[in-house]
């Protein structure tokens, strides 16, 4: 990035990414200016820090004023189509994503995991081994801190355990990590990328885009779609999979772990080694062992940090036991994929809340899981008609208003040994500021019972 000092930048979008956008601009000595079409009410906690910081904004509206720039961020949350980046592409502004503008000013190692699930975990994971295997590591992107909060604070030898949309990778022009992760791709966001799973399977892709042999990518040799779309890159790569033996990467022997690097085992361990239960969870610790294998971490270290991670918040997180009956908060499920997942974690049967803000939702993904699994849904949020019209046939499903009726409806409902799951396949937006939001209003609710 060249020098931003005195250089009008326009940021569109008022949240957590824009907010890190706008500080590390004024920071830099640049002359920012944030918008965003959202509510005074919804933005209250963004506006105290804009005033705070003494930087310049407008809400509830996108004017003329956001063109007046030398350079345009655009948070995730914004999509590319939206009317005021429309206008912004008709004017030939220079456009790039938070992810491009943080990077610019990042001096350390950045290890980029994106795919449609399991990032947040592989990023907390990631940047907890990291840490314990005596590395400096900072963990941001769409998880806790956006990248710009941090990016410039990251030194030459410390890493930034860095979790990436698709969105922010649809802007970027150098970005450049050292590693890269796809963990995976399935349907997800399709209402972004005009119902094109190959249009968002390429978004994913950008994330090797400028990666060069010194660089690696790390890949799930099980994801089909992910080996479908996948194009030749430049930089070193590694496999990882449950399924079947790989030649550079970590596999499954039965139920040991091994990383293989010009075929001798370099590192190994039991799957019960590793703290965090389900196969979706092996293939998110490969990710990470393999990461640590290429920077040379120590092998005691890597299996004392498995052993002691304890997961994310918001993912199949147990809340409460309340007479025998389980609640879990798997908020962070915003996609179909996700509840596959939560489903097959479960042995017990299942009151599953489903329902949010829809991204064009296949619901025949989970069908024979429900069916096998779900003794009843409680539908919620404004995707709740669609949820009711398409199960009600087949399982129990019921419409609610909110999650206080949910939870007291449960409780009459469930049987000891039951499962009350909130793993909604939906975005939050409709009725919470993010997913980390809507877990936490379900969480006080169980627990105020």
């Amino acid at each position: 990035m060249t020098e931003i000092r005195n250089k009008k930048i326009s940021i569109i979008g008022a949240v957590r990414s824009g907010i890190g956008a706008a500080k590390l601009a004024k920071q830099l000595g640049a002359v920012p200016f944030v918008s965003d079409s959202g509510s005074e009410n919804k933005l209250k906690s963004s506006i105290e820090v804009l005033k705070t910081e003494g930087i310049d904004f407008e809400i509830e509206k996108h004017s003329d004023k956001v063109f007046n720039c030398d350079l345009m961020i655009v948070s995730p949350g914004v999509p590319s189509d939206s009317e005021v980046i429309k206008k912004a592409k008709a004017r030939n502004l220079k456009i790039i994503s938070e992810l491009e503008f943080a990077s610019s000013f990042c001096r350390g190692n950045i290890i980029g995991i994106t795919g449609t699930n399991g990032k947040t975990t592989t990023t907390s994971l990631c940047g907890y081994l990291f840490n314990e295997c005596g590395k400096k590591t900072y963990t941001a992107g769409n998880i806790g801190l956006a990248f710009s909060e941090v990016a410039d604070k990251v030194k030459e030898r410390e890493f930034v355990s860095l979790e990436i949309s698709s969105f922010q990778l649809d802007l970027i022009e150098n970005f450049k990590p050292k590693a890269a992760m796809i963990l995976n791709i399935t349907p997800d966001h399709l209402n972004r990328y005009e119902n094109s799973i190959e249009k968002y399977a390429q978004s994913k892709l950008r994330i090797f885009k400028n990666q060069d042999e010194d660089d690696f990518l790390i890949l799930n040799k099980d994801s089909d779609l992910l080996n479908q779309y996948f194009t030749k890159a430049k930089s070193r790569i590694f496999f990882f999979s449950t399924k079947k033996k790989v030649t550079n990467g970590c596999y499954l022997e039965k139920d040991e772990v091994r990383f293989i690097k010009n075929d001798a085992v370099e590192f190994s361990c039991n799957v019960s080694d590793i703290n965090i239960k389900g196969e979706h969870n092996i293939q998110n610790a490969m990710a990470v062992i393999i990461a640590a294998k290429i920077f040379g971490l120590d092998n005691e270290n890597i299996l004392k940090a498995l052993k002691s991670f304890k997961g994310v918040e918001h993912r199949l997180e147990l809340v409460r036991e309340i007479a025998g009956i389980r609640f879990i908060n798997d908020s962070k499920a915003t996609n179909v994929d996700s509840v596959v997942v939560a489903l097959k974690s479960f042995d017990e049967p299942i009151f599953l809340i489903l329902g949010g803000q829809d991204k064009g939702n296949d619901y025949s993904m989970i069908e024979n899981l429900v069916l096998q699994k779900v003794k009843k849904i409680y539908a919620i949020g404004s995707s709740a008609e669609k949820v009711f019209n398409y199960f009600h046939r087949k399982v129990k499903t019921e419409i609610k208003k909110d999650f206080n009726e949910v939870v007291n409806a449960s409780l009459s409902e469930a049987r000891k040994g039951d499962v009350v799951l909130l793993s909604p396949a939906c975005a939050s937006f409709d009725m919470f500021d993010n997913y980390e939001h809507r877990g936490k209003v379900f969480k006080e609710i169980v627990n105020s019972k």
